[in-house]
């Protein structure tokens, strides 16, 4: 009863995320989702070995702090997850373009999707990055939960973080090639939110509540990304979906 209760509740991000793409009609199929989880699975292994690797005493106080929350945990496992994507990326390239496993689906290749604008092809990316991210907190919180069953709740905010941190490592996954620049952003962005909220929720008082709420907004910024019809969102000439 525990274990089926534990696999529910790490799952059950990922179920809610599937449903909203579907009633969003967002072009995203089962199989890809699925396939899509796997990268963030494996990105929580790196980042475990990174983080047992960078596991030495800083004794300043805030320096301490710094480095325990956005370099040991959040930019390790950011990292991971932009490693994890790029290999996802890269496998799914090596496909034939009419293959059912093509991340943009059939008659596409790796980022070169001839009917996708470059804003499409960020929002696939932010996409998969969520959904990836969501796989990497699925794991994670199914460990944290066998040792304490008490932190399910708590650990279903931590996913919602994931999931939107993981959606900025997508896109600046698809975005090196053509916008180095803004792809580093991305993964700072991603990096500084995560860094926070660790931060946040370790800190007593009003601080955790804070911690939520940026999980939550990150969340909700990249289903807007995500859901959006705009195609101006990113400053990006067309042409360069084709350099993918």
């Amino acid at each position: 009863m525990v274990l089926t209760l534990i696999i529910f509740s790490a799952a059950f991000p990922l179920v809610v995320v599937y449903f909203w793409f579907r009633l969003a009609k967002i072009n995203y199929s089962l199989v890809l989702f699925l396939i899509t989880i796997l990268p963030g699975l494996a990105a929580f292994f790196p980042a475990l070995i990174l983080q047992n690797l960078l596991a030495f005493p800083i004794y300043s106080g805030r320096i301490a702090l710094f480095y325990q929350y956005f370099v040991r945990i959040a930019l390790t496992e950011e990292l991971s997850r932009l490693l994890m994507l790029f290999i996802f990326f890269l496998i799914c390239s090596r496909f034939k373009p009419n293959s059912n496993f093509s991340i943009f689906g059939k008659q596409s290749s790796y980022m070169t999707p001839s009917y996708m604008t470059t804003s499409e092809i960020i929002k696939m990316g932010t996409a998969a990055g969520l959904v990836a991210g969501l796989g990497f907190a699925m794991l994670e919180n199914a460990i944290y939960a066998a040792s304490n069953i008490n932190l399910l709740l708590f650990r279903l905010v931590t996913a919602v973080l994931h999931g939107a941190c993981g959606s900025r490592i997508g896109a600046a996954t698809v975005m090196f090639r053509s916008s180095p620049v803004k792809a580093v952003m991305h993964v700072l962005a991603a990096t500084a939110i995560h860094g926070l909220y660790n931060l946040m929720v370790t800190l007593p008082g009003i601080s955790s509540v804070v911690a939520v709420l940026i999980a939550l907004s990150a969340f909700a910024i990249a289903m807007v990304t995500i859901t959006s019809n705009s195609q101006s969102a990113e400053n990006l000439p067309d042409k360069t979906s084709q350099n993918y």
